[in-house]
């Protein structure tokens, strides 16, 4: 009688995360019209029109991210009606490690140590997504956004001696760069060439409908819904997390692989929530797959 050959759960060389609603718990642009709002130091009795921009904003990314509007018909238009200086934008990094999901920073390196190369492809602002994802330990060619650029004859220009590292902060946004990330299906774009310059299995771990998309030049789109659950990612995506946790990404990279000491705790609680039914597989075989390659010997 031959011999049963145990299941094989592919291990993964690359993890694509997106930035916003998924390593953090907020929308970069949303909190950038919230702290211009907070910033005028008006209350929206005496001003009611600051308060209508952040809903207006919050309104628009939400529809962008289900799909209900396309991306580069909104992107432009968001930062033309907030008007953000260059220091605002630059605030939005700290906004983001106050936000971070719990446990990122954890995944993030799990992965790292694994042996796994980390990226961060986002819709958000360059300044800080990049700087965010240096501080989880991303380095910056691994970090694709958008270039946003500033006025620099506007603000405080002629203060030389009072800006830092000689940069006018103060200096009002200009436009944003023309690059994949701020039309529809880009992000596609820039996945295939990491991926073209990075061969191995690849998983995209993403909140909206451009991650979907993408999903279309990785091995494994994972949804992520732990911030937001966007109503077409959770029914269209082959496996879809539901708890705000991103310890299941460990063991759905890595498999068993995954189980190493210094990180067997994150990994097994990966493993609790995907079997406490907080992740769910679109394929049934998929999902037996999975289960039997992550079964230890001997366990029934």
């Amino acid at each position: 009688m031959p011999s049963v050959q145990p299941a094989i759960w592919p291990l993964s060389r690359l993890v694509i995360f997106d930035c916003d609603s998924t390593l953090v718990t907020v929308e970069g642009i949303d909190e950038l019209a919230r702290l211009i709002s907070e910033e005028s130091n008006i209350s929206s009795r005496q001003n009611p029109q600051h308060e209508d921009i952040a809903i207006q904003i919050a309104s628009l990314t939400k529809r962008a991210m289900e799909g209900e509007l396309p991306l580069e018909t909104i992107y432009g238009l968001r930062l033309t009606t907030i008007n953000p200086t260059q220091s605002q934008v630059r605030q939005i990094a700290s906004i983001y490690r106050q936000a971070i999901v719990s446990d990122a920073v954890q995944v993030i390196s799990a992965l790292k140590n694994a042996g796994i190369l980390v990226f961060i492809v986002s819709g958000g602002m360059i300044e800080p997504v990049q700087e965010f994802g240096n501080w989880l330990g991303i380095s910056s060619d691994r970090i694709y956004a958008v270039d946003i650029q500033y006025d620099q004859l506007s603000g405080r220009w002629w203060r030389y001696w009072d800006q830092p590292y000689g940069l006018n902060t103060s200096a009002s946004y200009l436009a944003h760069g023309t690059g994949p990330l701020t039309d529809t299906k880009g992000k596609n774009r820039i996945i295939a060439h990491i991926r073209a310059e990075n061969p191995g299995r690849t998983l995209l771990v993403g909140d909206g409908l451009t991650d979907l998309e993408a999903g279309e030049e990785v091995d494994l789109f994972i949804g992520f819904g732990g911030v937001k659950q966007r109503e077409i990612v959770a029914l269209q995506a082959p496996v879809f997390i539901k708890s705000p946790f991103l310890s299941p990404i460990l063991p759905l990279a890595l498999g068993q692989a995954g189980n190493i000491p210094y990180f067997s705790n994150l990994w097994a609680d990966g493993i609790r929530r995907i079997n406490a039914g907080e992740v769910s597989f679109r394929d049934l075989e998929m999902q037996t797959l999975f289960i039997n390659a992550l079964r230890r010997p001997g366990s029934s």
